[in-house]
């Protein structure tokens, strides 16, 4: 990961809630700098710290923001939606019967033709070639069992996975708010 002085392409800002902490780690909670200044002008978010870049119009002139907070709390402690991406996340992107990272798919546990569903229950992530392999199948039968029993994560849950995958490059005025567990590079 490194930690960049000049802002990143597109100069987004980062988006605290109103506790100062990012909606999202994973993927990290990004704006546009055009949905930034629109929510700046609607009176939606504080501005906590901005780039040297500045823009004009005829009657206006503006720094943009690199950090913004929302003016009202966003509840994280609604149940995450169930997306092919948040099963990955939760499952840290490795296959559940291999712990292999490429070409990855989901399982049904309990296959569908048996009857089994598509919930956070049933499904976990897995390799093509596991998935091949365990087929129609029920764990038992395939000899194949995930090395975690698949359930519905929190949004904590998920918000913990998501930063162990910080994006490549952040902006040094977004660092205060960001913490991983890996070193960063300056």
């Amino acid at each position: 990961m490194e930690v960049l002085s000049k802002p990143p392409s597109g100069w987004p800002a980062l988006v605290l809630n109103a506790d100062f902490r990012p909606l999202s780690y994973y993927p990290l909670s990004l704006w546009s700098w055009q949905d930034t200044i629109k929510a700046v002008f609607l009176d939606r978010v504080d501005v906590v710290s901005t780039y040297d870049q500045t823009i004009r119009s005829p009657s206006f002139e503006m720094q943009l923001p690199s950090v913004v907070a929302l003016k009202s709390y966003v509840a994280q402690d609604r149940p995450p939606v169930f997306t092919r991406f948040n099963l990955f996340l939760r499952d840290s992107f490795s296959c559940q019967y291999c712990h292999r990272s490429e070409d990855l798919t989901f399982d049904h546990v309990t296959p569908r033709s048996l009857g089994g569903r598509t919930t956070w229950e049933n499904i976990v992530t897995a390799c093509a070639r596991c998935n091949f392999i365990k087929g129609g199948k029920t764990p038992n039968q395939a000899n194949m069992h995930p090395f975690v029993k698949p359930r519905q994560p929190s949004t904590y849950e998920l918000q913990e996975r998501g930063r162990k995958f910080p994006p490549n490059h952040l902006h040094r005025s977004w660092m205060d708010f960001l913490y991983w567990d890996t070193e960063l590079e300056a």
